[in-house]
C-alpha cells in the first residue's frame, strides 16, 4: 500500500510559465526546483515532504546497478515509488556496460518517469569502480555507457555530473555536448570537481558558459551552494540555468522549496517554519519511515534528521539527544509533545 504524508501546511504555488521547461514530455514549469539524489537522505518519506513543499522533480537515492542485478535487498528497496512523488527519476550508478544494461528492466518495472545516471558521486567506494565521478577520467567510456542506456530504455534519460575530475581536467563543455548527442534529455551539473568533494565554492561560471552555447538545447540544471531563496534568485539571474537542484540545504528543511518559489514569485521572504510545523514534519516523516521500513529500522533511520529539523531552536538540544536514544516511535511522539509544551510555555513566560 502506498502512503501519503498529510497534515503539513504548504503554500499554494501558482505561476504562469514564460517558457515551459520539459524533460521529454514531462512539464516542469518555467524554472523548476529539483531535489538532488542524496544517499541515506532522499528516501520516500523525505521526498514526500519535499514534494509537498513545492519540489518540481524528485530523484531517488543513487542505486548501484550491481546491487540491483544481484537482488540486494537495500538496492531493490530504493526502487520504491509512491504516487505523491511523481514525477520522479530513479538514479543509477555503475561502471560496467553489461551491468548497466541488465539493470534497465528493473528500473523500468519500478515505473519512474525518468532514468538518471550518476556521474558525479565523489566517494572513494564508488569512484574506485570507475562509477560516479570516477568516469570523469574516461569521457569516451562515459559517452559509450550513456549511449547504450539511452538506446536500451523507453524512459527519458538524464545525467548528473560534476565539472571534471580536478581543476586541471575540467571538460564539462565537451561532456555536455557529447552526452546531448547520445540523446539524453537533460543534465544536472554540480559545479565542483571531484577533487573538491563538497568543499570550496561551487563555480557556476561553467554553467553560464554552457547555457550561452547555442548548440546546447537540453535543459541544464545547476547544483551546488544554493542554500537560500536570495541565492537561488541571484544564481538564476547571474548564470541562467533552466532550473536549480537543491541538496544539502533541504536536509531537515524541506520548506526551502516553498521559500525559494515564493521569493522568486513575489520577492518576499517567508517566515521560517514555526515550531508546530517542524514538529508536524517530524511526526509525518517518522510515520512514513516506520510504515516503509518497519518499527525498528524506521525509527533508527530517523535519528540522522532530528538535529537538522530543530537546528536553531533554543532549548531543543536536550530533546534532540533524547530523540536519538529513544527506540520506540510512541516514545518519540511523547518527547515531541513534551518539547512542544516546554518551548511554548517558555515563550509565553517571556516579558513583553
Amino acid at each position: 500500500m502506498k502512503y501519503l504524508i498529510c497534515g503539513i501546511r504548504t503554500s499554494r504555488i501558482v505561476s504562469l510559465p514564460v517558457e515551459m521547461v520539459k524533460i521529454a514530455d514531462i512539464e516542469l514549469g518555467d524554472f523548476p526546483i529539483l531535489l538532488a539524489p542524496m544517499e541515506d537522505v532522499s528516501d520516500p518519506p523525505f521526498r514526500a515532504l519535499c514534494k509537498m513543499q513545492g519540489c518540481d522533480l524528485l530523484y531517488t537515492e543513487f542505486i548501484s546497478v550491481e546491487g540491483l542485478i544481484r537482488d540486494a535487498a537495500k538496492s531493490l528497496q530504493k526502487l520504491d515509488i509512491y504516487p505523491e512523488e511523481r514525477p520522479i527519476g530513479i538514479q543509477i550508478f555503475g561502471g560496467e556496460m553489461d551491468s548497466m544494461l541488465r539493470a534497465i528492466p528493473l528500473v523500468e518495472e519500478a515505473g519512474p518517469e525518468i532514468l538518471d545516471i550518476n556521474y558525479g558521486c565523489p566517494v572513494h567506494n564508488v569512484v574506485c569502480r570507475d562509477a560516479g565521478a570516477g568516469i570523469l577520467k574516461d569521457i569516451p567510456k562515459m559517452v559509450a555507457l550513456t549511449k547504450a542506456v539511452v538506446e536500451n530504455t523507453r524512459l527519458p534519460v538524464t545525467v548528473k555530473t560534476r565539472l571534471g575530475w580536478d581543476a586541471n581536467t575540467i571538460k564539462i563543455d565537451e561532456v555536455v555536448r557529447r552526452l546531448q548527442d547520445t540523446g539524453i534529455q537533460a543534465i544536472s551539473i554540480h559545479a565542483r570537481t571531484r577533487s573538491q568533494m563538497y568543499k570550496g565554492e561551487a563555480d557556476w561560471t561553467h554553467i553560464a558558459r554552457i547555457k550561452n552555447d547555442p548548440s546546447i538545447f537540453i535543459p541544464v540544471f545547476g547544483n551546488g551552494d544554493i542554500d537560500s531563496p536570495q541565492k537561488a534568485k541571484e544564481y538564476k539571474e547571474r548564470y541562467g540555468p533552466d532550473g536549480i537542484m537543491i541538496g544539502r540545504a533541504s536536509i531537515g528543511h524541506p520548506w526551502i522549496f516553498r521559500e525559494i518559489k515564493h521569493y522568486l514569485r513575489t520577492g518576499e521572504i517567508l517566515d521560517p517554519p514555526s515550531l508546530d510545523e517542524r514538529i508536524e514534519a517530524v511526526k509525518a516523516h517518522l510515520d512514513f519511515s516506520v510504515r516503509w521500513k518497519g518499527p525498528k529500522l524506521g525509527v533508527l533511520e530517523m535519528r540522522r534528521h532530528y538535529k537538522n529539523y530543530f537546528r536553531g531552536i533554543e532549548g531543543a538540544k536536550s530533546f534532540r539527544e533524547r530523540l536519538v536514544l529513544e527506540p520506540e516511535s510512541q516514545g518519540i511522539l511523547e518527547i515531541l509533545e513534551e518539547l512542544h509544551g516546554q518551548l511554548m510555555q517558555s515563550r509565553e513566560s517571556l516579558p513583553v
